[in-house]
């Protein structure tokens, strides 16, 4: 990235629980490295975007009634410690769930929080209520750019906005800004709604990332 270059703020909203996200979020994180970007980082929910369907299957309803622990966690952490906590939180998060594969439960929270330098007693919002209109206005704020039948990740970018891009695995260097390039083409697009085609590759993740520690 160019150290004159003016950067284009870029807002991303996650859910920690969506594989796709995460390869998008980790894409962005390349993005900044080649494209004079700074990306913003907020809170969606699966579980809003999902909990008034009545035609989901048994087994994804229940794995979606989980994911809502950590966006409320996420979004505690950010409200007691500013935004800024998010993209760490989120990397320390996302490394344990998809690359590690692990179960989402009160232990993986901690050592994420404890990871970068959070208060663990945070891991108290994912089993209150407390956080819950700030999470619904994040999720808004994100999912009424884009409409209802979309999901994660949203990206927002000089008043255009796109679900998206849904990719495996996250490209990096210069495809990366190439790929940027693309989404910001045609997201630019007066009308312009969609491009897609049979998704065959389930996420095919990178290696872990360190999170930085929360100032």
């Amino acid at each position: 990235m160019s150290e004159t270059a003016s950067p284009t703020v870029v807002d991303f909203w996650f859910d920690p629980a969506c594989p796709w996200a995460w390869l998008a979020s980790r894409w962005m994180l390349e993005v900044e490295k080649v494209r004079p970007v700074e990306t913003h980082w907020h809170v969606m929910s699966l579980w809003l975007l999902n909990k008034d369907r009545d035609d989901l299957d048994p087994k994804y309803a229940e794995g979606i009634e989980r994911t809502k622990g950590p966006v409320r966690v996420c979004i505690a952490a950010a409200e007691a410690h500013g935004p800024q906590a998010l993209l760490p939180l989120y990397t320390a998060l996302g490394n344990r769930i998809h690359l590690e594969k692990r179960t989402v439960d009160r232990e993986l929270i901690e050592e994420a929080l404890a990871e970068v330098g959070l208060p663990t007693d945070l891991a108290d919002a994912a089993d209150s209520t407390e956080w819950d209109d700030k999470l619904a206005a994040s999720h808004h704020d994100g999912m009424d750019r884009v409409g209802t039948d979309v999901g994660t990740p949203v990206i927002s970018v000089e008043g255009c906005h796109i679900f998206g891009p849904v990719v495996t695995p996250a490209p990096t260097g210069e495809a990366a800004g190439k790929l940027w390039d693309g989404v910001r083409l045609v997201t630019a697009t007066p009308g312009f709604y969609e491009l897609k085609r049979s998704r065959l590759d389930r996420p095919i993740f990178a290696d872990p990332v360190k999170p930085q520690r929360v100032a």
